[in-house]
């Protein structure tokens, strides 16, 4: 069961970093912080970055229960 636990929570730590990294960036500066603010608001996200956001919520939830149950067996 633990290293079950280990498998899971590698393949998903993996997987949470590179869904991160596929992401595109907010532009910098003060405009990127406002046209980020607007694009959360009014939801202009679509494609590729609806569906990295999605796969990242999912993997962040397995990282997060296969933690929890890893630190319950100890």
């Amino acid at each position: 069961m633990k290293i079950a636990l280990i498998v899971v929570l590698v393949l998903s730590s993996i997987g949470l970093i590179a869904t991160v990294l596929l992401q595109s960036g907010r532009s910098a500066g003060l405009s990127g912080a406002i046209s980020g603010a607007g694009e959360s608001i009014f939801g202009k996200k679509k494609g590729m970055d609806e569906l990295l956001a999605k796969v990242t919520a999912v993997l962040a939830a397995v990282f997060l229960l296969s933690s929890l149950g890893l630190a319950m067996l100890q």
